[in-house]
């Protein structure tokens, strides 16, 4: 870049740059708007004014009082083509900046029966939260979330996905906050709740699998805040639905996040049985196996397993474990390979289906695809203290049917014999 001598007010008080987005606080010093903002966001939060770095005198901490100099910009993107030859890069026209009265006016849009407008609103305030943490804290701080939740429900009681239901989903999924005056727009919202549900199940051409997604997402941020009234009465088109969402080859198949949302959607409803007996009923036994035989990624496991010890806390939930061909064996397979975690709710599944469900049958399926092997494994493996006491239960309970077996290996059966 050849030497070039630039004006001293084009340059930034704070970073000494050239300013690309000047504006003018109520001090009358011009600042470039990144530089300012960061001084305003970093002076001490206890205080409601910062210090103007060049006059020393008290400025407001509220960002919205920064006055574009919009003459100041002009003069220096003029400057910046004239020196254009001399290497000087050109400044571009900054975007308009996100404020409380901007935001509110497409708040209003979005409430608008104008489903055009509106569309244009969401997509507006969408781009905006995908920008930065700024964005999204100005909009969650407007009400966007109630505003969020009107459209999403108004959507539902059309009967039709409305353009921009897509755009409504991602931005109250992006700006969610678990305020209480957040929670109590959905903690008891049976509306957004069957909402979501009914996009999950739309089979329209613009119902997508990023829609889906991002309905996935939102689900699991009223789930956990939802009231016990709410969660406990969900009905079993509820768990059918998490289930159909489940199946990765299915029409309804969703993204790897969306997956682990869902996993932990019907965790967060695992504390009332009869929420565990209807997931049973909804065939998620057999889903979760399946799931967990594609080989997931770590989490995944960890939530699927978590799952499955839940509802074989069930006798119905044990037989649909036991019914699957790979039930039993899933279990051991994986088994000291994932995590603590994983491990702990693999050894209560086979603690509960050797104590309740002990068939000879059930004895012989377990012999047969490892998992006496793994319980001796277990024993003598690193792991929680707990994991082998209670591998040692299950082995001394069933003794009389394994010990003999010519598909234990020998050093196994000494290692479980002396510990027994």
């Amino acid at each position: 870049m050849e030497e070039v001598e630039i004006p001293q007010y084009f340059l930034c008080p704070i970073s000494l740059q050239i300013m690309k987005d000047p504006v003018t606080t109520v001090t009358g010093i011009t600042y470039d708007r990144e530089s300012i903002e960061m001084w305003l966001l970093t002076a001490e939060e206890e205080m409601e004014t910062a210090a103007c770095p060049v006059t020393k005198q008290p400025l407001p901490k509220d960002a919205e009082l920064l006055t574009p100099n919009h003459m100041l910009r002009r003069l220096i993107q003029a400057w910046c083509i004239v020196n254009a030859e001399k290497g000087v890069d050109r400044i571009p026209t900054p975007k308009y900046p996100m404020n409380k009265s901007n935001t509110l006016r497409l708040i209003r849009q979005v409430n608008n029966n104008d489903h055009q407008l509106c569309a244009e609103a969401l997509r507006k305030m969408a781009d905006l939260v995908s920008e930065n943490e700024k964005n999204r804290k100005c909009m969650e701080q407007v009400g966007a979330i109630k505003a969020m939740v009107c459209f999403i429900v108004k959507s539902f009681k059309c009967e039709k996905l409305i353009p921009g239901i897509e755009e409504a989903l991602r931005i109250f999924h992006l700006i969610w906050n678990p305020t209480s005056e957040n929670k109590q727009y959905v903690k008891d919202n049976h509306d957004l709740v069957q909402a979501i549900l009914w996009i999950l199940k739309s089979e329209s051409k613009t119902s997508h699998v990023l829609i889906k997604t991002h309905a996935i997402m939102v689900l699991k941020n009223v789930i956990e805040v939802s009231s016990s009234n709410l969660l406990s009465g969900l009905d079993p088109e509820f768990f059918q639905q998490m289930v159909e969402t489940l199946r990765k080859n299915g029409k309804n198949y969703i993204s790897q996040q969306a997956t682990k949302a869902a996993l932990q959607v019907l965790i967060d409803a695992c504390p009332w049985g009869r929420n565990r007996l209807k997931m049973v009923e909804s065939g998620a036994i057999f889903e979760l196996i399946e799931l967990e035989l594609s080989n997931p990624e770590k989490r995944v496991s960890e939530l699927v397993f978590c799952l499955l010890a839940n509802m074989c806390v069930l006798a119905d939930g044990r037989a649909e474990l036991l019914k699957h061909a790979a039930g039993i064996a899933v279990v051991t397979k994986r088994t000291l390979r994932i995590s603590s975690a994983t491990d702990d709710s693999a050894i209560q599944i086979l603690g509960l289906i050797s104590k309740f469900s002990a068939t000879n049958e059930v004895l012989l399926e377990m012999l047969r695809v490892g998992a006496v092997s793994k319980l001796c494994v277990v024993i003598q493996a690193d792991c929680e203290p707990h994991l082998k006491k209670k591998a040692r239960e299950i082995l001394r309970a069933h003794s009389h049917v394994w010990s003999n077996s010519p598909c234990i290996q020998v050093y196994l059966l000494t290692i479980a014999r002396v510990e027994l």
